[in-house]
């Protein structure tokens, strides 16, 4: 796991030494630096921090070479299959040096071409620089779901990439600057779908693709995607038969993700997802697992149904027999948060983010590599969301005047935040205003925390000329459409998939971990697995039932005899955060200063009185505007780090800029 960094015909070697210098935290073991000036008087460097995983010693220094130095790799990610793919390489005449899997990457770049790609089960984002031919080529590719990031600016014969937005800043050609067309897309959805960002020319490549980058010419290519079934397939295997495969899967699946020279643990909310992995690594090694639940004090979880119970996780770690190491936290929230902005690089609107920086802090302090239940939802159809789509399908057939009566009479509801019925409500709310919409429009509907009509009334003129032109869910869409002949579940898994977890989970557990410079790795993504849920799972073996349907059901089957009831049992569990506590306390003067008539002004995005009106309908109880004011003051946080320069105070934080060892 690392950080990565290069450049092309921009900047020069202090520039791309300070690109590697500014990613310190993703990898704290090692740092290297490659380029070259070509007779032409073009230039390319790779820049690498490492965090040592695999092959602790210096030979897996980066950036990494073949035996005569034509083929140089920067490379952040874990390939599991590495050690079969190596056996086949040393059979075709391949030589190694080192027991890692960054040069099994070179070698079968080297034997295969782009197409390496296909043959790598595991999370990846790298950069290789072929200098076999007369004109160098830059190969960089992202691995299949997307686990790892790759960020890039290209004009014309000038190219750059990093694993983090703040390097691409380093260089003097690329200044910050807010993209409106992404802000829009930011309002909607808590973040920005790939393959935007909220900066102006600084892209992501998306998950799944590889590029080449030759004689100026950056060509993107698409090298697999996550297919389903037509809607009409026809499903033989018995329902046993299929929990036993999903099982095994799912075991080998996690067995290959806990090779490690290093410490290794698991997060354990206590969730279906976490416990799931939790249980498959006690049946796989001798030793102890170390296992890591946070929770706040009661003080915090009142009226908040997301928090969890940390008795559960205990319970399952005794039964388990687990190392259970609780955390329990009461952070200054003012101190941290715009520390985690910074380090997430984008306005990402979902405070989840800092129990995922405290979580990963903490468990640095005796594991470097963690495992996590992302992804878990996405397979199986694990949100309330893919529910709602049969619910919504139901409420359908009540009389119309019946349904207006029923949505009046929410409309009018306070939000009851404070109390358990506080996110039912904001959920039946939600449902009431999408139940009449198609439903593509319906499901993105209920993605949406801002609509069209709220956003209007909050732009300033200036803003919403800019907006207005503009389809926030263009790739929502497009997504619909590329699976339109399947099932409406997997249609749903599908968008779930591909924008929502790649965008926003993946991207806050790579940024939050790495913060902490900790490798978190995901079993559920492991792409043989998900290949096989998405092609011979059928939809009602994954949500079954109708008014009351059973989320996962088919890994609940599978997990039966391995995971207590109570776990199986009880509702989905995450690593949550007490958003609403912090914005009427510890955040309260941070709200009135930063979402200030005055300061929301001199930005020039918002009408202020627009604004002024969700704090006081929040503050008052009678809406529940807690996730739409966490989006205003991240973003104004954001803005004074990124816009205004507040970014060099972290900058200043790291260790002092000094000599970079060079390869």
């Amino acid at each position: 796991m690392c950080g990565i960094n290069g450049v092309v015909n921009c900047g020069d070697r202090e520039t791309l030494a300070r690109m590697t210098h500014v990613q310190a935290h993703r990898g704290p073991d090692d740092s290297g630096l490659w380029d070259r000036t070509f007779p032409d008087g073009s230039y390319i460097g790779l820049g690498s921090r490492r965090l040592a995983i695999l092959d602790l010693s210096p030979l897996g220094h980066m950036p990494m070479c073949n035996e005569d130095r034509t083929v140089w790799i920067t490379y952040n990610g874990e390939i599991y299959n590495f050690a079969e793919l190596r056996h086949e390489l040393e059979s075709k005449g391949h030589h190694f040096t080192s027991h890692t899997d960054t040069e099994v990457i070179i070698h079968l770049y080297e034997q295969e071409g782009p197409d390496c790609v296909k043959r790598l089960n595991g999370m990846f984002a790298f950069a290789i620089c072929d200098l076999r031919s007369t004109i160098p080529t830059l190969f960089v590719a992202r691995d299949h779901f997307g686990i790892k990031p790759f960020y890039y600016f290209h004009d014309g014969a000038r190219f750059a990439f990093a694993s983090e937005i703040k390097a691409l800043l380093q260089i003097p050609q690329i200044e910050a600057e807010l993209d409106p067309e992404s802000l829009h897309q930011y309002l909607t959805f808590l973040w920005v779908p790939d393959p935007r960002t909220m900066f102006c020319r600084i892209l992501k490549l998306p998950a799944g693709h590889y590029a080449t980058l030759r004689k100026g010419e950056l060509k993107v290519t698409q090298y697999w995607d996550l297919t389903f079934p037509a809607a009409n397939q026809t499903y033989t295997r018995s329902e046993a038969d299929l929990a036993e495969e999903v099982r095994e899967r799912f075991r080998r699946s996690v067995e290959a993700q806990m090779v490690s020279d290093v410490p290794i643990g698991a997060f354990l909310s206590a969730g279906l997802d976490s416990s799931a992995i939790v249980a498959m690594m006690c049946r796989a090694t001798n030793q102890p697992v170390r296992t890591y639940t946070i929770t706040f004090p009661r003080k915090y979880r009142v009226g908040e149904t997301t928090l969890d119970d940390p008795e559960v996780a205990t319970r399952l770690a005794r039964h388990l027999g687990c190392e259970n190491h609780r955390i329990v936290v009461e952070p200054d929230v003012t101190d941290l948060l715009p520390r985690l902005v910074w380090h997430m690089d984008e306005p990402t609107a979902d405070p989840a983010i800092i129990t995922a920086y405290l979580v990963c802090r903490e468990a640095r302090k005796q594991a470097t590599v963690l495992l996590s239940g992302v992804g878990g939802d996405e397979l199986f159809a694990g949100y309330r969301k893919h529910v709602a789509h049969y619910w919504a399908q139901a409420y359908g057939r009540v009389p119309p005047v019946v349904r207006r009566v029923a949505e009046a009479g929410l409309a009018a509801l306070p939000s009851l935040r404070g109390t358990q019925l506080k996110g039912r409500v904001r959920l039946a709310k939600k449902m009431a205003r999408s139940a009449s919409l198609n439903p593509i429009d319906r499901f993105i509907a209920n993605c949406t925390y801002l609509d069209e009509v709220q956003k209007s009334a909050l732009y300033s003129s200036e803003m919403m000329a800019e907006a207005s032109a503009s389809d926030p869910a263009q790739q929502h869409r497009a997504g619909f459409d590329r699976v339109r002949e399947a099932d409406f579940l997997h249609q749903m898994l599908y968008l779930d998939t591909k924008i929502f977890m790649t965008s926003l989970n993946l991207t806050y557990n790579d940024k939050m971990s790495m913060a902490s410079s900790v490798e978190v790795r995901v079993p559920f993504l492991d792409r043989e697995l998900a290949e096989f849920v998405a092609w011979k799972i059928p939809p009602n073996m994954k949500l079954k039932g109708f008014l009351r349907p059973t989320k996962k059901y088919i890994f609940r089957k599978a997990m039966r005899d391995i995971l207590p009831r109570e776990v199986l049992q009880q509702p989905k569990a995450g690593f949550a955060a007490p958003v609403d506590y912090w914005l009427a306390h510890d955040l309260k003067e941070m709200v009135d200063d930063l979402l200030s008539p005055a300061q929301l002004s001199k930005r020039g995005l918002f009408q202020p009185a627009a604004v002024q009106r969700y704090i006081a309908e929040h503050r008052s109880g009678r809406q529940d505007w807690s996730m739409q004011l966490w989006q205003f003051l991240t973003l104004e946080l954001w803005m004074q780090t990124f816009l205004d320069g507040g970014a060099r105070k972290f900058e200043f934080e790291l260790a002092p800029f000094g000599q970079v060892a060079t390869a």
